[in-house]
């Protein structure tokens, strides 16, 4: 688990690179909102096509070797993202980016599950060293790209390579896994569909902020310094936010932690574009909080209500709904060119309140049998 926690931590730390990126391109390439949210659908659009598609074939045959090979595909992508004037091959290397992303959530996801005797609490530590990754994205790229400008994205994909290397060397996934036992276990699609409905209204929220958020703060407090600010408040309070949410679930289940969460962050995120100066972080450390709580609570309701199909499970409640998340940006971009960047981040609002709203119908699933993990992985 702790080589997952880390790994995953390396892998995310390229999606939490993205948003960070943004400003850089609207300073130095003169970017319009539409064309900067374009940035986050092209680490978005590929990988919300291909993840839940490696989320089957990982149910039909483990493929641990997609961890490293994700990851360091990840890394690749952003460092290539700034050598490029043209807004297409930019554009491509975030999408390869978002590819290698995709390769690496569902069997990471599978492993971590399977080797978390406690289910939701193990998985929010999983969830946690994702989390903590988006919140290096910005500490990464920042002072890198603050010095070097675009030119120096290629020092990106160090924390890739390395990575990279060390889970190659590890027994784990340079060997073959045992044989996974299948659960018997049935499969609820109906409250696995309500559960995705969940998972995307709170991807397009998270994706709406994490893209404008930086420029939003740059011009209500002054500074790509401050804007870059708001990312490490949201990604590095969110990380904390994920492990409490699998605290207070154990303590209260994990669909009310899921319901409040998701009624808290409704005005939460309306305090962002409402509150004036500095005080907009202490909005963003509240919106965090309330994001990121439910985060690892999805992974592990997905895979409750699919027990037999783990990997699936995992493909789209980490991939396609969230990455379908990202295909909104440019919804949230032509709103904010229309009227202004407050009004675009008000309409965020909505999507919070329509989790809530899909949330209240989910129901309790069968507890997953923790016993497999260390027979089916050694």
């Amino acid at each position: 688990m702790t080589v997952l926690v880390a790994g995953h931590a390396v892998d995310d730390l390229y999606q939490g690179a993205v948003p960070a990126i943004v400003p850089f391109l609207v300073a130095e390439r003169s970017y319009g909102y539409v064309a900067a949210a374009g940035i986050t659908v092209a680490a978005t659009l590929l990988s919300s096509v291909v993840q839940p598609l490696f989320g089957v074939l990982t149910d039909r045959r483990a493929m641990p070797w997609l961890v490293p090979a994700g990851m360091t595909v990840a890394g690749v992508g952003i460092g290539l993202c700034g050598l490029g004037d043209s807004y297409l091959f930019t554009w491509l290397a975030i999408a390869l980016s978002g590819l290698g992303v995709a390769a690496y959530h569902p069997e990471a996801a599978r492993l971590a599950r399977r080797v978390s005797r406690d289910g939701h609490i193990g998985m929010s530590w999983f969830a946690l060293g994702g989390n903590v990754g988006f919140a290096l994205g910005p500490v990464l790229v920042t002072p890198v790209l603050a010095f070097g400008g675009l030119q120096a994205s290629p020092l990106l994909m160090i924390p890739a390579l390395i990575g990279g290397a060390l889970t190659l060397a590890l027994r784990g996934v340079r060997g073959e896994p045992a044989h996974v036992v299948a659960h018997t276990g049935r499969d609820d699609w109906g409250q696995f569909g309500r559960l995705t409905v969940v998972v995307i209204a709170r991807s397009m929220v998270t994706f709406g902020l994490s893209t404008f958020l930086a420029i939003w703060v740059t011009q209500r407090v002054g500074g790509l310094v401050a804007g870059s600010a708001a990312l490490v408040v949201l990604f590095g309070v969110g990380a904390a936010g994920t492990l409490l949410g699998g605290v207070l679930a154990g303590r209260w289940g994990r669909i009310r932690v899921v319901r409040v969460s998701y009624a808290v962050a409704v005005p939460a995120v309306a305090g962002i574009a409402l509150v004036p100066g500095p005080a907009v972080y202490l909005m963003v450390a509240l919106a965090a909080v309330a994001l990121y709580a439910p985060f690892s609570l999805h992974t592990t309701l997905g895979q409750d209500y699919l027990p037999n199909r783990l990997g699936t499970a995992s493909g789209v409640t980490l991939g396609l709904a969230v990455s379908v998340g990202g295909m909104a940006a440019p919804v949230v971009g032509a709103i904010a060119a229309v009227t202004n960047l407050q009004w675009a981040l008000l309409s965020l609002t909505v999507l919070p309140a329509i989790a809530w709203v899909a949330a209240r119908g989910l129901r309790r699933p069968a507890p997953f049998d923790a016993r497999l993990s260390l027979r089916d992985y050694g």
